[in-house]
C-alpha cells in the first residue's frame, strides 16, 4: 500500500521523506515535484521565509533512469534557513547561546508539547509541530499525484471565504484563473475582498483563517469498504484532512447544510448512462462522491475549515515556565493566513489517501500490472448493467 514518513525539524538542516508502495515503472522526476512545492509557497500572506526556501525536493533513492523501481522513494528538502540556526539546532552539545522559548503561544502544540515530552524549551515541541513539516507532505503527495494521474484522475482546490469573506463559486471553475490568484479563488471580486482581509489583520498584527476546497475527479466508483470503519474512504480522508496543520473542520460533499434538510432533498439519484468511470450517473453530488465509505464515481468534494494561524505579531498573554508568571506569548516568524497553502496540502493528502485505495483495490507490483488490473475492472462494471 502507499504510504510515507517524513522527518526533519522547521530550522534543521532538511525535511525528509520516505514513500513506500509505488509500483515499478512510474514516470517520475524532481521538475514535477518542484511544481507542487512551488504551489505550496506561493500566495498572499506569507511569511518571508516562503520567499527564502525556494523548495526543491532531491530523490535519493527509488528511482533509476526516470522511472521507479518498486523499491522506497526516498526524498530531502534542504532548509537554506539553516545557515543562520546551526547553533540553536545543532544535533551535537554546544557552547553557543540557543535562546530558550519559555513562553508557550496559545493555540499552537507548544504546552501541551513541553508537558507531555517533559521538556524545559518550547523550540524542542514548535520545531516539528511547524507547518513547515508539510512541504514533505506536498512532495510525497505529489509523487500519488502523479500515480494517480496514469489513472485519469486529477485533484484540484481552491479557496472559498478568508477573513469572513465568501466566494461566490461559478458552475465551471476556470482552474488556471485559480492557480494565477494569489488566493487561490475563483471569484475576481471575492479575490480583492480577501487580500483586503488578509492586509487588514497584518496592519493589526493579527491573523485570519478560512476554508479552502479540494476535489478529485475521475475517481472510480468502489474505492474503500463499507466492511470495516478502518477501511471506510470518508473517514481516511477525514484522518489525513485532520492532521494537516490549522485545520479544524471537515466537511465532505454538503454535509453541514444536509443535517437541516429532509432526505428527499440530500441523496442523490442514480441514472443510467454514466462513463467509463461507473455504469451510473447521479442527479447531484451531495454526498462529495463517497457513500457507504466508498466511493461512488462522482467527484470526491471536501471543504477544510482552517482556524487563523495562531502566531500573533501582537501575541496574546500566557505564563513563563520558569517563573510562573503572567507574559505575552513568544512570537515566532510565521504567515498572516495560511488558507492557499493548505488547499495545496490538502490536495497532497487526498492524493496519497486514494493512491493507496487504488493500490489496496488494483496494485500490483508494476504499473503495467496495475494498469491491467483496473482496465479489467472498468471493463467488468461497465457491463453490470
Amino acid at each position: 500500500m502507499f504510504r510515507f514518513l517524513t522527518a526533519g525539524e522547521s530550522h534543521g538542516r532538511a525535511l525528509t521523506a520516505i514513500v513506500e508502495g509505488v509500483p515499478a515503472g512510474l514516470p517520475l522526476d524532481e521538475d514535477f515535484l518542484a511544481r507542487d512545492l512551488r504551489r505550496r509557497q506561493w500566495g498572499y500572506g506569507r511569511s518571508p521565509r516562503q520567499s527564502m526556501e525556494h523548495d526543491h525536493a532531491e530523490i535519493l533513492s527509488g528511482v533509476r533512469l526516470g522511472l521507479t523501481l518498486g523499491g522506497p522513494i526516498t526524498l530531502v528538502i534542504w532548509n537554506r534557513d539553516w545557515e543562520n540556526w546551526k547553533t540553536a539546532m545543532s544535533v551535537t552539545p554546544t557552547q553557543g547561546d540557543t535562546k530558550r522559548i519559555t513562553r508557550p503561544r496559545p493555540g499552537h502544540a507548544d504546552l501541551a508539547g513541553v508537558t507531555k515530552y517533559g521538556l524545559d524549551d518550547v523550540r524542542s515541541v514548535l520545531e516539528r509541530a511547524s507547518a513547515r513539516e508539510t512541504a514533505a507532505r506536498v512532495a510525497c503527495g505529489a509523487v500519488a499525484r502523479r500515480f494517480l494521474e496514469e489513472f485519469g484522475v486529477e485533484i484540484h482546490s481552491h479557496t472559498l471565504a478568508i477573513g469572513g469573506e465568501q466566494a461566490k463559486v461559478p458552475a465551471r471553475i476556470d482552474w488556471e484563473q485559480v492557480e494565477g490568484s494569489l488566493v487561490r479563488c475563483a471569484d475576481n471580486v471575492a479575490e480583492k475582498d480577501m487580500m483586503a482581509a488578509i492586509e487588514e489583520a497584518m496592519g493589526s498584527g493579527d491573523t485570519v483563517g478560512g476554508v479552502s476546497e479540494v476535489v478529485a475527479f475521475g475517481v472510480p466508483i468502489g474505492l474503500g469498504s463499507h466492511i470495516q470503519w478502518d477501511r471506510r474512504l470518508d473517514g481516511r480522508i477525514a484522518r489525513a484532512m485532520m492532521s494537516i496543520q490549522s485545520v479544524k473542520g471537515l466537511e465532505i460533499g454538503d454535509a453541514f447544510e444536509s443535517a437541516g434538510r429532509r432526505g428527499s432533498q440530500v441523496h442523490d439519484g442514480i441514472l443510467p448512462g454514466g462513463g467509463a468511470r461507473s455504469p451510473w450517473r447521479r442527479k447531484s453530488n451531495h454526498a462529495g462522491g463517497i457513500e457507504g465509505g466508498i466511493s461512488n464515481g462522482e467527484p470526491i468534494v471536501l471543504r477544510l475549515a482552517v482556524k487563523p494561524i495562531p502566531t500573533l505579531a501582537k501575541p496574546l498573554t500566557s505564563v513563563d515556565l520558569v517563573t510562573g508568571q503572567s507574559v505575552q506569548a513568544h512570537f515566532e516568524r510565521s504567515d498572516v493566513c495560511a488558507v492557499p497553502a493548505v488547499g495545496v496540502i490538502g490536495e497532497a493528502m487526498l492524493a496519497m489517501v486514494l493512491a493507496d485505495a487504488m493500490l489496496e483495490k488494483f496494485g500490483g507490483d508494476s504499473m503495467q500490472e496495475t494498469r491491467r488490473n483496473f482496465d479489467g475492472y472498468l471493463r467488468a462494471i461497465g457491463g453490470a448493467h
